[in-house]
């Protein structure tokens, strides 16, 4: 049994869910078998490159998609939020995830430990499907209690909040 835990939730008709980096525990291997197992439709990568390679998993991107699976890196350093040069790049993974998840499929959201960057990006999909911020983090956190882990992360999320 290795560390790699998918935590996931039933989010705009299809599951959404937040792991940490496959390889980070050690167990590259056995993680991304337990990975390609629960066949995520698309796969968004929150770690850096140094970060993965550190890891192992240098090949996670190629791996990922020659299963079938969509993947996107949007590389975010550890406690931080994607940068302002990312804007664009969110948008087109939000709007992936979000056609994923309203056709019934299954979106998994990773950094490298699971919590932080990952849940701050989960939470900004529950709120951009059109969940009410409080309760979706109250869902969330009763998931993964340490999803989203600073202010600046908090912040971000909650840009993604339906403005009326």
């Amino acid at each position: 049994m290795t560390g790699f835990v998918i935590h996931a939730l039933h989010v705009g008709g299809g599951t959404l869910a937040l792991a940490p980096l496959p390889g980070a525990g050690g167990e590259y291997a056995a993680d991304m078998a337990h990975l390609a197992d629960w066949k995520p439709a698309l796969v968004i990568s929150m770690t850096t490159g140094a970060e993965m390679v550190a890891s192992g998993a240098g090949d996670l991107a190629a791996q990922v998609q020659a299963a079938g699976t969509r993947w996107i890196g949007l590389p975010v350093a550890d406690y931080g939020v994607p940068r302002a040069d990312q804007a664009t790049d969110w948008v087109q993974a939000s709007a992936a995830a979000r056609a994923a998840l309203g056709g019934g499929g299954r979106v998994l959201v990773h950094c490298r430990g699971g919590c932080g960057r990952s849940g701050m990006a989960v939470l900004r999909l529950m709120i951009e499907a059109g969940e009410v911020p409080e309760r979706a983090l109250a869902r969330l956190r009763a998931l993964r209690p340490c999803a989203v882990e600073t202010g600046a992360q908090m912040a971000w999320a909650l840009r993604g909040r339906v403005r009326g």
